[in-house]
């Protein structure tokens, strides 16, 4: 593989980005992405990638970052036509099913199909769309090779959970619930990108503790534990894992 293979890596928090930024030595990238979106993008290589890592950057009212599947679609969008990516990889945080043997700091890489829980629409065909069902790469050699777990992925736009969003999630056999990755697999869909996620758990959905204060507690440590896998996941592809496709040259402050 030349090094002319692009990855685009969408996040929404700073917080789960730094120490992927950090340990992968990416610079922020002067160019913003479209005027006037707030998501800030960093470059670099790894190995025989090129790197474009973007996150989803902060709501100048509130303060805060912008998490949710708005942003996601937007960031995806802007990304695509910016860098035209062999891969999308969605990194980020999420809550998991102690139930279903997750526990906290591991991290799942996708499997099957993205999801979204929240989208309930009781009308002839509008129930599938509101499901999704956008396709994932297959990982299971990765997951293996890696020794990640693989999971389900369902997205919604809130933190906490109602009892039908549990309900959908149940009915969409949900290992990982989560924010951005159904969203951003739409978005890859439409423009036939092939895309994974790898999603580091903060809060267990069935844990009788509030879900914020378990991603408060835990947002730091698995955010180190999603960077330690997303490094390898680039390494596999590099070394180890299937050729993806060359369409780029690589940009010159990078030849």
């Amino acid at each position: 593989m030349s090094a002319t293979t692009t990855v685009v890596i969408l996040m929404a928090m700073a917080e789960e980005a730094a120490p992927i930024i950090g340990e992968l030595g990416l610079v922020r990238n002067g160019r913003l992405l479209a005027t006037p979106l707030p998501m800030v993008v960093y470059e670099g290589c790894v190995d025989d990638l090129f790197i474009a890592l973007v996150v989803n950057g902060v709501d100048e009212r509130f303060g805060v970052a912008n998490v949710g599947t708005q942003p996601a679609v937007l960031s995806a969008y802007v990304a695509i036509q910016q860098y035209n990516p062999d891969l999308i990889i969605n990194a980020g945080t999420a809550g998991g099913f102690g139930q279903r043997g997750c526990q906290i700091g591991d991290v799942y890489i996708s499997a099957g199909s993205f999801k979204f829980h929240d989208r309930r629409i009781p009308l002839p065909g509008y129930t599938e769309y509101g499901i999704g069902s956008y396709p994932a790469e297959n990982t299971t050699a990765m997951a293996q090779a890696l020794g990640l777990k693989q999971g389900a992925i369902s997205t919604g736009n809130s933190l906490d959970k109602t009892h039908t969003d549990l309900d959908m999630m149940g009915v969409c056999d949900a290992d990982v619930k989560e924010m951005e990755a159904a969203a951003i697999a739409w978005v890859a869909w439409l423009y036939g990108k092939p895309m994974i996620a790898l999603k580091a758990i903060t809060d267990l959905v069935d844990s009788p503790v509030r879900p914020e204060e378990q991603f408060v507690d835990n947002l730091a440590a698995a955010s180190e534990n999603l960077c330690q896998k997303v490094v390898e996941v680039l390494h596999y592809y590099t070394e180890d894992g299937p050729a993806l496709s060359l369409r780029h040259k690589l940009p010159a402050i990078y030849a």
